[in-house]
């Protein structure tokens, strides 16, 4: 069991934040169960580089498969993360102001293992050194890599106007600037699929704000989980007041994704050239549809929606615990659906028009995840995880204590 700074005679009524000893039987286990993770990951990708990638269930027609599933999840999920540290400095919510450190850390984290998965999976790793040094500004993939760089820098520098006090004054435009970053990449993120015409499941302009909104609820999920456990681990103290402000936010966003999904939807049945993507897609799609109704709308949110709002179990921790799980579960259905379901649908090269030939011309993808694929995408869950447990034991991240009196829940 991880203990922190904290004499163990005195108990932490301050915000001052404190790091951990790490110095347990459980921690270590923690980072060598995490480690195993990353090798079986790393392993994997070795295997798909040496063999190919027939050994994955990607082919000629589907060509993002699995670890993108993870690492878009994990790079959405990453502008989500830095949500709490906005609140507090943007829009001076002192009560989240504590876990600001936390938020950015975690956001850091997790755009880290979500680049490594789609570093690892491209083949040919080396050609990301093409990627920075020759830009074509008119490719959204070309924009990406400055706005993950620089989501990078902008964080990093929030995080260390908020970590050293020569320069906190600072922190509000740090805070701001970061804020701003976070958004245009999500935006970039959603673009991706925005501007791929050729897809009929893509082509949307909504495709930005609704990634911009799922990042908000992924990030929030994982970085209840993140808090909840840590501080549960260690013994420290988190009050209800903390906990209740970050169940009703992540309701507000839960609701949100939901809303964006269904204008999505409702917009493409009411343009007569996307109604056989929709019937695919909600009615005909197999396991697509699937995926979309039960894992995307039920467990994803429906379920969490309930469960968030319930009566009788909103001071229940575990039942938070349970609801942040299947949020996440129901990112991975939805970047699942907009990913492969978009890919298995057939092109649409030329509108209008009938068109034929021996390749693959209205058929109708089909692909399987392999066990390679799977473990690569969790070895970048590892990756982000062991980022943060490891850097919580070496920097001053956390409060030493959330307690109610402490984190003053009637700070305006």
């Amino acid at each position: 069991r991880a203990h922190t700074h904290t004499p163990p005679h005195h108990r932490p009524t301050t915000r001052a934040p404190t790091t951990l000893h790490g110095t347990s039987p459980a921690y270590d286990g923690l980072l060598g169960g995490l480690g195993v993770m990353m090798l079986l990951g790393s392993l994997s990708m070795r295997h798909m580089e040496h063999t190919g990638h027939w050994v994955t269930g990607m082919n000629n027609q589907i060509v993002w498969g699995m670890p993108h599933v993870f690492a878009i999840f994990l790079i959405v999920a990453a502008s989500g993360a830095l949500n709490v540290a906005s609140i507090a400095s943007v829009f001076s919510k002192k009560i989240y102001e504590p876990m600001g450190r936390l938020s950015a850390l975690l956001a850091i984290a997790l755009l880290a293992g979500g680049l490594v998965v789609l570093l690892l999976d491209l083949g040919r790793p080396d050609r990301l050194i093409v990627a920075m040094t020759y830009y074509n500004f008119k490719s959204i993939f070309a924009w990406n890599i400055i706005l993950y760089t620089g989501f990078f820098a902008f964080v990093g520098i929030y995080l260390w106007t908020m970590m050293d006090h020569n320069v906190y004054k600072y922190k509000k435009f740090a805070g701001f600037a970061a804020f701003i970053w976070r958004l245009v990449l999500t935006t970039g993120t959603g673009s991706i699929f925005g501007f791929l015409v050729a897809r009929s499941a893509y082509d949307a302009a909504l495709m930005a704000p609704m990634f911009i909104i799922m990042s908000f609820s992924f990030g929030l999920a994982i970085f209840i989980l993140v808090l909840m456990a840590t501080y549960k681990w260690t013994g420290m103290e988190l009050g209800d007041a903390v906990v209740q402000r970050l169940r009703n936010l992540l309701g507000v966003f839960v609701a949100s994704v939901l809303y964006f999904t269904a204008v999505y939807h409702v917009t493409n049945l009411y343009a007569t050239q996307h109604h056989e993507v929709e019937k695919f897609l909600l009615l005909e799609g197999g396991i697509y549809t699937s995926v979309f109704w039960i894992g995307e709308v039920i467990i994803g949110g429906i379920i969490p929606l309930i469960l968030i709002y319930a009566p009788g179990i909103k001071s229940c921790r575990t039942t938070l615990g349970f609801i942040c799980g299947l949020i996440i579960i129901g990112g991975l259905s939805k970047v699942y659906t907009i990913l492969i379901a978009g890919q298995a649908f057939p092109l649409e090269i030329f509108p209008g028009y009938e068109v034929s030939s021996s390749f693959y011309d209205g058929v109708v993808n089909s692909y399987t995840p392999t066990l390679p694929e799977i473990l690569l995408g969790l070895g970048g869950v590892a990756l982000s995880l062991f980022i943060v447990t490891f850097a919580m034991k070496v920097l001053r991240f956390l409060p030493a204590s959330l307690a109610d009196s402490v984190a003053d829940p009637h700070a305006k």
